[in-house]
């Protein structure tokens, strides 16, 4: 067992735990399809938002921890559920008329709202492609309208016949009185108006493989429940798909879970194995609402990468995946920086940690070098003072700070001020309240003024907080392009000015400063910004040139 496979399976990180229940599944014979198929599915009833991306993200992290401790050959499915009728009318759409006048309908049979493409579902379907490939998944795509048209799943239909008061005895324990009464675990789609009919069955037939059922207007229809002209219900479909395609791994969200027994007992009832699954708990908008395909709330997959990579995205799904999690603009910078402090974080680390870095598992075991060598936030607070209106505008103080850096040498920071400019636009500048100092904080910002013009001064004021906190060391060198020195003359100022809970001082700092209430670590801004910059911000602060702009 090779160095890597012997951390991966003592590895306490979650798809690695996921990945080892998968291969139990084999511990006595390999597959006889001669892989193990992982599986995600998607309803193209709207536009795909980020949960739709999340499933296929983290299904990859398992799949790429799974072929870590196997040798068995792996295969990633996105099925896309697009024969089902189109229900409700998505609200985030256009021709919302047209699209009532087409519902029940199957979804790709639909006409596309946005005139782009064969259909509705095909529109969705193209939309979920491209989010995809611009993260590189390595996956098949299938489609439920080609899989019941073509046939692929007669086999799996004709068993749904034979064993179709087994199956409904499993569906109608989970069905209220009144809808027991109507239900089919089949759904014909009439062959003049094109609909997917809710109606009860007045014969399933063993022999011909048919079904008979009256439409909405009392006519007798019969149907074979081949070649497309019946779907599955969606329950039973969960289950008929796992057993069609052998699944051994779907994950889906907690709403789901209560279903899992069922989507079981029926793949097992039409002769598959039941799959391995996870379920994750949902994502949340900006006020805790469950994000929905049909409203369009939430982020979507191009409002994140307009604002921040595709890594940080994927650093985002991988973070505990069982926890509710808000989705909302304001978390983006975050997720900027830890991923980059991860992938920083990574080289440093024996394999047994690297293979719990959530950047193993976002680069499938191979995480590139991070050249961010300035951080998301910083950037974002050099936005608000620099006035910086492009990039190359915010490469002038980069360039001064780290003169190694350049946009070839370090694309991703480079991709990343693009990011900031467009994050701060949105949604800091308008949210910017710059406020006067009081007495006891103009007179630190005086002489934090004063130090960084004095570096005698500044050593000094260090020297005076070590004195009088009892610390002997000796006084620090003077370098006003480190971080840590200057770091040390902003702790220094303020304790020596009487802020004993110091997060105070630099609450006051970001407030009067930069007009938020958060911030980055002060000497890293003096650094990057500039000390001769920062003295004349503070002088404009104190001048009331900014809490009057």
């Amino acid at each position: 067992m090779t160095i890597l496979r012997d951390a991966a399976m003592k590895s306490k990180a979650w798809p690695f735990e996921e990945a080892r229940r998968i291969l139990k599944r084999y511990e006595q014979t390999p597959p006889e399809k001669d892989f193990v198929l992982f599986e995600t599915g998607y309803g193209p009833s709207g536009l795909p938002h980020i949960g739709t991306f999340g499933e296929v993200a983290r299904t990859t992290m398992i799949r790429r921890a799974f072929e870590a401790i196997s040798d068995i050959p792996t295969k990633l499915v996105c099925f896309s559920d697009d024969l089902d009728g189109m229900r409700k009318i998505p609200s985030n759409v256009p021709q919302q008329e047209m699209l009532l006048e087409n519902a029940q309908k199957p979804l790709t049979s639909v006409p596309d709202p946005f005139g782009t493409h064969e259909s509705f579902g095909h529109h969705n379907n193209a939309m979920l492609r491209r989010f995809l490939d611009t993260f590189g998944f390595d996956y098949e795509f299938y489609s439920a309208t080609d899989f019941y048209k073509s046939g692929r799943f007669d086999e799996v239909l004709r068993r749904a016949v034979d064993r179709y008061d087994d199956i409904m005895a499993v569906m109608l324990k989970s069905l209220r009185d009144e809808r027991q009464q109507t239900y089919s675990i089949f759904l014909p789609i009439h062959p003049e108006t094109g609909r997917v009919l809710y109606v009860p069955m007045k014969k399933v037939d063993a022999e011909n493989y048919t079904i008979t059922f009256d439409d909405e207007d009392g006519r007798e229809w019969v149907l074979p429940v081949t070649g497309g002209n019946v779907k599955l219900q969606w329950k039973p479909d969960f289950g008929a798909r796992w057993a069609a395609l052998n699944v051994d791994f779907e994950m889906y969200g907690k709403d789901h879970s209560t279903n899992t027994p069922i989507y079981d007992r029926i793949c097992e009832l039409l002769g598959g194995k039941k799959p391995e699954h996870f379920t994750y708990e949902l994502f949340l908008d900006a006020n805790g609402e469950k994000i929905s395909k049909s409203k369009g709330n939430g982020l979507s997959i191009d409002e994140w990468l307009t604002y921040a990579s595709t890594e940080s995205l994927s650093y985002f799904m991988y973070l505990k995946p069982k926890t509710a999690k808000r989705m909302h603009f304001d978390i983006i910078p975050k997720m900027m920086d830890e991923y980059h402090q991860q992938l920083r974080a990574y080289p440093t680390q024996d394999i047994d940690k690297q293979v719990n870095n959530p950047v193993w598992h976002i680069h499938g075991g191979q995480p590139p070098e991070s050249k961010m060598v300035v951080p998301f936030s910083m950037l974002l607070n050099l936005a608000c003072v620099a006035g910086a209106s492009d990039k190359a505008g915010l490469w002038g103080f980069i360039k001064r700070y780290a003169p190694e850096a350049s946009a070839e040498a370090n694309p991703d920071l480079d991709q990343a001020a693009g990011f900031a400019l467009r994050y701060f636009e949105d949604f800091v500048k308008p949210t910017l309240e710059f406020r006067a100092p009081t007495d006891v904080e103009r007179a630190a910002l005086v002489d934090l003024a004063a130090c960084l013009k004095d570096p005698a001064r500044a050593v000094a004021e260090i020297v005076r907080k070590q004195e009088a906190a009892g610390e002997d060391k000796p006084a620090p060198e003077v370098d006003l392009a480190s971080d840590d020195f200057l770091q040390s003359v902003v702790f220094a100022v303020g304790k020596n000015h009487g802020f004993e809970n110091l997060r105070d001082w630099f609450k006051a700092l970001y407030e009067v400063l930069l007009g938020q209430s958060q911030g980055p670590r002060f000497g890293g801004f003096i650094a990057l910004y500039g000390v001769d910059e920062t003295v004349v911000l503070i002088e404009k602060a104190l001048d009331g040139q900014l809490a009057n702009s």
